[in-house]
């Protein structure tokens, strides 16, 4: 027995389960505007917090313990105040910001609210379907993906594709399958007001929260949602297909393909956004890595297990496993057209 070894995870472990317990605290955090207040603030007591908040005084100061002892907030043991730093307000105030994460945490909810159904599909080898998950994981999803479709989708991911951005300005028809609540089908929507665009996702009520998000940005008039499946979509002549961050989620992914490719346009394009991943297990062994197998473990795989088909090629796939499903889909190119920390935009063309 290696004695510091032993001690050094046992180190990492208390590291872990603090985390996993304040995460719960940040998300309070979220909730009740308590970083929204602190931001740009400057230091503050636990007094001047509680009474901007209308919070009692006591959780304020074990809160703001919580979050100095993980630094999350600075602390001035000689002024006894706390602050937020600016950099950490763009990750945790800052709804604008390109790196805004705060509310990715009800996913990390929803799977504690579903461990017995993880416990059960583990032992039985069956799948979870996506709508018999908590709705907190519909929020958290949507809220974590959006920050990123936000910032990169119509700045840098379609422009790195070849033709499409000069199309979607012209006016073109767009498909985005496994819309969710539509967070990306609403900011192409925007961006690109001369396009139609279409959502479809086989749960019916994302589709009603979506359709209800199109009323509120706006853009009902250019954006139709409909319930339907990745393999049988309705529509044909598309010029653009979106999988955002779900193909890896099917049962069929190449069926999905199949499909897309026969509704495409002759010169039409595919877009893949997957999570960030190598081709190998030893290439993801890293924090972005562990956060996307743990939600591999729990809900993608899960759901691609409970389709038919059920491929579960996982949200650690890799661009070699997903050429490999785009070649027997019948497409000739397959590309990645960039990156980012945490997804790989890949281009795919009949």
């Amino acid at each position: 027995m290696d004695e510091a070894k032993l001690q050094a995870f046992l180190g990492q472990f208390v590291t872990d389960m603090a985390a996993s317990m304040s995460g719960v605290m940040t998300n309070i955090g979220h909730k009740l505007g308590l970083y929204k207040l602190m931001a740009g603030a400057g230091p503050i007591t636990p007094a001047e917090l509680a009474l901007k908040t209308g919070i009692h005084q006591r959780y304020v100061l074990e809160w703001l313990n919580n979050q100095a002892a993980g630094g999350y907030v600075t602390y001035d043991p000689i002024e006894r105040t706390y602050e937020l730093p600016e950099e950490h307000a763009m990750v945790l105030a800052n709804e604008a910001s390109p790196v805004f994460m705060a509310p990715g945490l009800e996913t990390v909810a929803s799977m504690w609210l579903d461990e017995d159904l993880i416990l059960n599909a583990f032992r039985s080898g069956k799948g979870i379907g996506w709508h018999e998950h908590h709705p907190r994981l519909f929020c958290g999803v949507e809220a974590f993906f959006k920050t990123g479709y936000r910032a990169h989708l119509t700045t840098e991911w379609i422009p790195a594709l070849e033709g499409v951005e000069e199309k979607l300005k012209a006016g073109a028809k767009v498909a985005d399958v496994g819309c969710g609540h539509g967070a990306s089908t609403i900011i192409m929507a925007q961006m690109y007001p001369n396009s139609s665009f279409w959502g479809f996702d086989f749960h019916d009520k994302s589709i009603e929260v979506a359709r209800q998000r199109a009323g509120e940005a706006g853009v009902a008039d250019r954006v139709r949602f409909e319930v339907a499946a990745a393999k049988d979509f309705p529509g044909s002549d598309y010029d653009l297909v979106c999988f955002m961050d779900c193909l890896h989620d099917l049962g069929d992914p190449v069926g999905a393909a199949k499909h897309t490719r026969e509704v495409l346009a002759d010169d039409g394009t595919m877009l893949l956004v997957e999570p960030f991943a190598g081709n190998n297990v030893e290439d993801n062994l890293n924090p972005v890595g562990r956060l996307f197998y743990a939600g591999s473990t729990a809900i993608c795989t899960p759901n691609s297990l409970s389709q038919e088909v059920g491929l579960g090629l996982g949200a650690q796939a890799g661009f070699s496993r997903l050429n490999h499903v785009m070649s027997q889909a019948g497409f000739s190119r397959f590309r990645r057209a960039t990156q980012t920390p945490f997804n790989l935009i890949l281009e795919a063309r009949p």
